[in-house]
């Protein structure tokens, strides 16, 4: 598992779905659009080797629970626009994608490698998260969502 630090955890850096993340378009949107859902964000980038696993991954998990309130957001840390775009013609995403390219949200999250996981409840609490990706711990991985989505 190959991990990449981004950088220090900032002084008031807050893991929420508050913050403004672009859209396919570059349009400015809220990760609050997935408030109400289980929302899995992921941050990822097209030269992290462990996101090539973690992207069939989570198209399954969006298949399989999409129904029950799951919301997957990739969120993509490439500064250039084509390397995100080669990367999703090799991993296709079924879920929602959005984009940092100046990594302001991924600064705000803290992020300690990549990719890096976070996990929201349905009232938009952070409650879980998770840096790397392991295959080792998938049955891990879906077992927490599927206490959240049992939840309601």
């Amino acid at each position: 598992m190959a991990l990449f630090v981004i950088s220090a955890p900032k002084v008031g850096a807050a893991p929420s779905l508050s913050h403004m993340v672009q859209n396919e378009l570059g349009e400015q949107v809220s990760l609050s659009e997935f408030k109400g859902k289980v929302v899995y964000v992921d941050f990822w980038s097209s030269w992290c080797g462990p996101c090539r696993k973690s992207f069939p991954w989570m198209n399954q998990m969006h298949a399989k629970y999409e129904q029950q309130g799951l919301a997957v957001v990739a969120i993509n840390l490439d500064v250039e626009l084509p390397l995100a775009l080669s990367f999703l013609k090799d991993f296709p995403a079924d879920f929602a994608v959005r984009y940092d390219p100046d990594s302001e949200v991924a600064r705000r999250f803290a992020l300690k490698g990549m990719p890096s996981s976070f996990i929201f409840n349905r009232q938009g609490e952070l409650v879980q998260q998770h840096t790397g990706f392991n295959l080792d711990k998938l049955e891990m991985y879906e077992q927490e969502l599927v206490e959240l989505l049992e939840a309601k």
